[in-house]
């Protein structure tokens, strides 16, 4: 990712809608959501909806899936992934002790369940 992808992507996630859009499609992986009931559920018309999901999707944020008469929106995993790379590569250039924190907080959320 080079500086102009992360402007792009992090300037699609600076409007509230489009947020708590990519938050929604994030919970709700990896099933995803067809774009109606994410309307329903974010409370914007479905023609705004499919702007907010196309501005997303320029950014590498947001994939859709046609299946039937539905399209399926997911959260693109990957872009966060080369988004969230991007923004802590030279993470306190280099110091492991100042940067384990933030990355000890941000792993609780993707551990495995421990199978008996």
């Amino acid at each position: 990712m080079d500086n102009s992808d992360a402007i792009t992507a992090l300037g699609a996630l600076a409007q509230s809608t489009r947020l708590e859009t990519f938050r929604r499609l994030v919970q709700h992986e990896p099933e995803g959501i067809p774009a109606g009931e994410l309307a329903r559920l974010i409370d914007v018309p479905q023609n705004t909806m499919s702007a907010h999901l196309a501005t997303l999707a320029r950014a590498g944020l947001v994939k859709s899936e046609r299946q039937s008469r539905s399209i399926i929106y997911r959260a693109d995993l990957e872009g966060l992934r080369e988004l969230t790379l991007f923004l802590l590569k030279d993470c306190c250039g280099g110091s492991t002790e100042l940067c384990a924190p933030l990355i000890d907080e941000l792993a609780p959320c993707c551990e495995q369940p421990v199978r008996a």
